[in-house]
């Protein structure tokens, strides 16, 4: 199956993006599309044996849309630069001529050829400057649809129209007793103030994806390479491959992921890693596309490049979940979808009204309300209302070193009052190392190391690669082992020399019956109460060696544990560990709720249990041991560890595993939802006020009819509004 993010150009409204979606989703091989209007992309799975790109654009062309398949960023980018400028253009042009119309209109009356004058300064704000409504409108006619081109059309047209005709045989009404009213001036400023929204609207579209636009800035065009000579050369991006050897000067932004080869210095990895405080590097060290060198020069081994690199995966992540659609989005899709189709039964409705009750200037009325109904009804605004709050909110989170993965996770977030943590990486630093060892045995003691190393060598387990890291400088080696058997939860076994031996916890020595002496079981009682994992090495018929290891807690996961509980959320805490060492480290961060000694496929039950009691479940751990628990629970959260993103495991990711990022993707899913229902209310309460008041409604009270150049105005303002309300979100923790 293919997942691919693709530009289309064309959309002007929630209309639009709501046909786009559904003819995509119609389509046989396509499993998913979804689309959004904020950044004017489309996000689809689909199988690529049943259907085909250019089928599927196709489909988008067939609307009137363009969908760039084969184009690059960049074209992308020029298409849309162009399509900006052009709005500009347009927008200053109808600016220009309305502000002349206006004068006339509403103080030069009485000048001579005023009406033809008006006319002559409004045709080309329609026709030239506001011509791409009607291309628009036109498109959607062939297909027999509406969107919002239909109301703007229709609603300048009957204007202008209905103007040209009383300017042309104003007698027509005169003689009844009317007086032969224009309306250019309305034609022209509504088309000027949709113009001036789009604007502003498209401005501040683009800020809400500056997060992307900043990533993707920090990839350089072109790098120094070592050539076979050993030269330095300057290459474009695109040329270097896996193994090139590349020199990177102080400031200059890291190309692709590699491994220090030569040099050292200081990286600013903030903008990936959200922490800023540059991480010295040394030979061997990682590095990664997208950070800064800050002050010495280095030579790299590339390892990951184009989109290989942990910034391409960050990028392609981010750009999906900012398209990713959040469960209230559902209903204002459905809204939407019968917007345009319901405002103009109401404009015709308002019309037959008038016409029938407004008396002496019932045509005039009816024209004018059916005129102000069309202009001010806005569907954008309640398209835009969630799709900027996501992209904002989802960008914000990336600055700060938390991937989200859908907007459901973003909208969820906020509501999590249970969170279990996984303690090994989560909340200890992940890199167990041993601190003691004691020996019950001195005869053949290199012979028992040797067996050990052996052991804990064909062991995947992290705790025995702290057991070889600490016995590897005692010049042992690996000896003939059969039957290697990994035991989960308790350790391993295998047969040496027709021996058999075992390391693991203790709860497999007791389980094979092996003697432990009461001097081991006062060492492990003492080793356990300094929060240490014991590990015991034994034959069939004896202890021959008991390890104990220390993972250290990180020293942001005391203050991460006390900011989640001061937020009313409960912690948990799920260990391998006896229950000694369990209570110790939950008593140094204050965690009231812990279980020991838990199996891989036990934590998913624990985190089930708690939602059963009612709780919104957080689960956070390393995306891979825990991948049963993670699936399982409402949120679920992996430590990045810098590079193991966990990107298919998890809805969330803390790059650079400090707990702490937990509480500020909590407060931004609030802010972010907070923001989006917001939205939505200004959005339905001005359509659910503006229509009505529009259609006349305060006419019978107060007198009050609605100036279409008044209408025209609002409609553009409140798309405007929608998306800097969003944008607010970008000051969040400043």
């Amino acid at each position: 199956m293919n997942k691919k993010i693709y530009s289309i150009t064309g959309m002007t409204c929630a209309v639009c993006a709501g046909k786009v979606e559904s003819s995509l989703n119609s389509l046989e091989g396509v499993i998913n599309a979804s689309v959004n209007l904020a950044d004017s992309s489309v996000y689809i799975e689909f199988d690529s044996k049943i259907i085909s790109e250019e089928e599927m654009q196709s489909t988008v062309s067939s609307l009137g849309y363009v969908m760039h398949v084969d184009s690059t960023e960049e074209e992308v980018e020029e298409v849309k630069s162009k399509e900006y400028k052009r709005l500009k253009y347009r927008t200053f042009g109808a600016i220009v001529f309305s502000i002349p119309i206006m004068l006339i209109g509403m103080v030069f009356t009485n000048i001579p050829y005023a009406n033809y004058i008006m006319w002559a300064l409004a045709t080309p704000v329609l026709f030239i400057f506001g011509n791409h409504f009607f291309k628009n409108a036109w498109k959607q006619a062939k297909i027999k649809q509406v969107n919002m081109d239909t109301l703007v059309v229709l609603s300048t047209s009957i204007a202008y129209f209905f103007s040209v005709l009383n300017t042309v045989y104003p007698d027509y009404l005169i003689v009844k007793g009317l007086e032969a009213h224009v309306y250019f001036e309305a034609s022209a400023v509504i088309i000027a103030f949709i113009s001036i929204g789009k604007l502003l609207e498209e401005r501040a579209k683009a800020s809400t994806s500056s997060a992307i636009k900043n990533l993707m800035g920090l990839q350089p065009k072109t790098v120094y390479r070592i050539d076979k000579e050993g030269k330095e050369e300057e290459v474009d991006i695109v040329r270097v491959k896996v193994g090139d050897v590349l020199i990177v000067k102080p400031g200059d932004k890291i190309a692709v992921d590699g491994k220090l080869v030569k040099g050292e210095s200081f990286v600013d990895e903030s903008m990936i890693s959200g922490e800023p405080i540059p991480v010295e590097k040394n030979v061997g060290a990682n590095v990664y596309a997208g950070t800064i060198n800050q002050k010495g020069s280095f030579q790299i081994k590339a390892l990951k490049v184009g989109k290989e690199t942990v910034l391409a995966h960050i990028i392609e992540m981010v750009k999906k979940a900012q398209g990713s659609k959040a469960p209230v989005q559902r209903l204002v899709d459905k809204i939407a979808s019968v917007f345009v189709p319901v405002v103009i039964s109401i404009s015709l409705l308002s019309f037959v009204v008038w016409m029938i009750l407004g008396g002496q200037e019932a045509l005039i009325h009816a024209l004018l309300s059916m005129v102000t109904v069309l202009v001010i009804a806005c569907p954008c605004a309640l398209g835009l209302a969630t799709p900027t709050a996501i992209m904002v909110g989802v960008g914000k989170a990336a600055e700060n070193g938390v991937l989200i993965k859908d907007a459901e996770s973003l909208e969820l977030a906020h509501k999590i009052n249970a969170l279990v943590l996984d303690k090994t990486g989560t909340l200890t630093e992940g890199k167990p190392k041993v601190t003691d060892v004691h020996w019950t045995i001195s005869a053949d003691l290199q012979k028992y190391k040797n067996i050990l190393y052996t052991l804990e060598s064909m062991s995947e387990h992290p705790l025995a690669d702290a057991v070889v890291d600490f016995i590897d400088d005692d010049e042992v080696e690996n000896v003939l082992s059969s039957k290697f058997e990994s035991i989960t939860g308790k350790g391993i076994k295998a047969n040496v020399n027709e021996m058999e031996y075992y390391v693991g916890n203790l709860s497999l020595i007791n389980e094979k019956h092996i003697n432990i002496s009461d001097d081991i079981t006062d060492l492990l009682n003492t080793w356990s109460s300094k929060a240490r994992t014991n590990i015991l090495f034994a034959s069939s018929n004896e202890v021959i060696a008991i390890i104990a290891i220390e993972d250290k807690l990180k020293a942001t996961s005391i203050h991460a544990v006390e900011e989640l509980k001061s937020n009313n959320i409960a912690v948990h805490m799920l260990t391998g560990d006896n229950e000694k060492t369990a209570s110790v480290i939950a008593g140094q961060l204050g965690i009231k709720y812990y279980k020991s000694e838990v199996m891989p496929s036990d934590k998913a039950g624990y985190v089930e249990e708690l939602q059963k009691q009612g709780k919104i479940v957080a689960m956070v751990g390393d995306g891979i041991n825990d991948s049963q628990a993670l699936a399982q629970a409402d949120v679920s959260i992996a430590m990045g560890h810098g590079t193991d993103i966990a990107m298919d495991v998890a809805k969330m990711t803390i790059i650079s595993s400090d707990l702490n990022k937990i509480s500020t993707a909590m407060q931004l899913s609030k802010k972010t939802v907070r923001t989006i229902r917001q939205n939505l209310f200004w959005a339905f309460i001005y359509n659910v006020i503006g229509i009505p008041v529009a259609a006349g409604l305060l006419f019978p009270f107060n007198g009050f009819l609605l100036n279409p150049m008044i209408a025209g105005a609002a409609m553009a303002l409140s798309s405007v509004s929608v998306v800097s309300n969003s944008l607010r979100l970008k000051w969040v923790g400043r």
